[in-house]
């Protein structure tokens, strides 16, 4: 779903800063080393639009590398330069921190999460404010992909959920897959995961309880480690539910949920 209008409202006053040769500040909360895909299609919707980098335009790229209270200072730091916008990418922190730092820059978001939920933009057709984006809208999903996974496995006694208790998303999904569950009567058991070895870890518990099903919390570090995920899966033979087409598209059983390289794409385009 795509947001748009922002670009009507944006004050005269932050264009006629504007540099001869537009400067872009990327911000992302992942690390650069798994997030090429993402800056191949920002750069894919940019040259759409007849924007090259290096030829007629500067990018700035500052990663959090999943550490979000990094956010403020890396942005802190595009605005004081100033550049001409803020692409504000992967995860709703991200966006959140560069709202807050900024009311004059224009910025484009792409992320998982409810932009009006979250207070980014006051409604999905005219978000208002210097702000616009791309939301793929995960969380709002997750209880849709939740009841698939039970009609999926309807024999699974006990359902796992993976979470990364460091992301919001994450943790929102699984406030809304506890409160769902509870009033299906279906038992879950919920393991965090925050780096690689957490995944391994999880793995082996759940197929040595022999949990009957695998439900994969939108988040950005699963989406990276979203190739270690399916092949766990596989190896293991547990029915597991993603949230983006990118999981299945790569093996993975099932997903229910929009392409992350079409998000990104679209955020070069508004860009």
């Amino acid at each position: 779903m795509l947001l748009s209008g922002a670009a009507t409202v944006w004050p005269l006053a932050a264009r006629a800063q504007q540099p001869a040769v537009p400067v872009i500040g990327l911000v992302c909360g992942r690390s650069a080393n798994d997030s090429a895909w993402i800056v191949a299609a920002f750069h894919r919707g940019l040259n759409e639009r007849g924007l090259v980098e290096k030829q007629n335009v500067v990018i700035e790229y500052r990663w959090a590398e999943y550490r979000w209270e990094r956010l403020d200072e890396l942005i802190m730091d595009l605005v004081r330069r100033p550049v001409t916008a803020i692409a504000a990418l992967s995860g709703s922190p991200t966006a959140i921190a560069a709202k807050a730092a900024t009311q004059t820059i224009p910025i484009v978001f792409a992320n998982g999460s409810d932009p009006v939920d979250l207070g980014l933009v006051t409604s999905l057709s005219r978000p208002d404010g210097n702000i616009t984006g791309v939301s793929f809208l995960a969380t709002g999903t997750a209880t849709k992909r939740f009841e698939l996974l039970r009609e999926l496995a309807p024999k699974a006694t006990t359902i796992a959920l993976l979470v990364n208790p460091n992301t919001p998303p994450s943790v929102s999904e699984r406030t809304d897959i506890q409160a769902v569950a509870r009033a299906a009567g279906q038992k879950i058991e919920v393991y965090n995961a925050t780096r690689n070895g957490d995944i391994d870890r999880a793995f082996a518990t759940i197929a040595q309880r022999r949990l009957g099903a695998l439900f994969v919390t939108a988040d950005p570090f699963s989406f990276a480690q979203r190739d270690r995920l399916v092949a766990l899966a596989a190896r293991h033979a547990i029915p597991t539910i993603y949230w983006a087409r990118e999981f299945a598209e790569g093996g993975g059983l099932i997903s229910y949920g929009a392409s992350q390289k079409d998000a990104f794409y679209q955020a070069g385009v508004y860009i």
